[in-house]
């Protein structure tokens, strides 16, 4: 493995924090600019834990998986309202 988790995922949070000022929902591919060392595979797990631990969050259109910094932007019940 290339990169340190912890470091990497340190690294992802400090992007999409920054990035989230002009655009508040990132592609996966988005965050591999994070860190270009890491590898597409370390990055993904990286940010999957970052959802996790309720750092970063998932936002889906239904054909797409997003990933945002919480409580910046719309929310999925937002533009979607609720599943009721």
């Amino acid at each position: 493995m290339g990169a340190n988790i912890e470091e990497l995922k340190e690294k992802i949070l400090e992007f999409a924090k920054k990035k989230a000022k002009h655009k508040s929902k990132m592609y996966i591919k988005d965050l591999y600019k994070a860190d270009t060392s890491a590898s597409p595979r370390e990055i993904k797990k990286a940010a999957n834990m970052l959802v996790q631990e309720g750092k970063l969050e998932f936002f889906s259109s239904g054909s797409t998986t997003m990933y945002g910094v919480p409580g910046i932007g719309k929310t999925e019940e937002d533009q979607f309202g609720t599943l009721d």
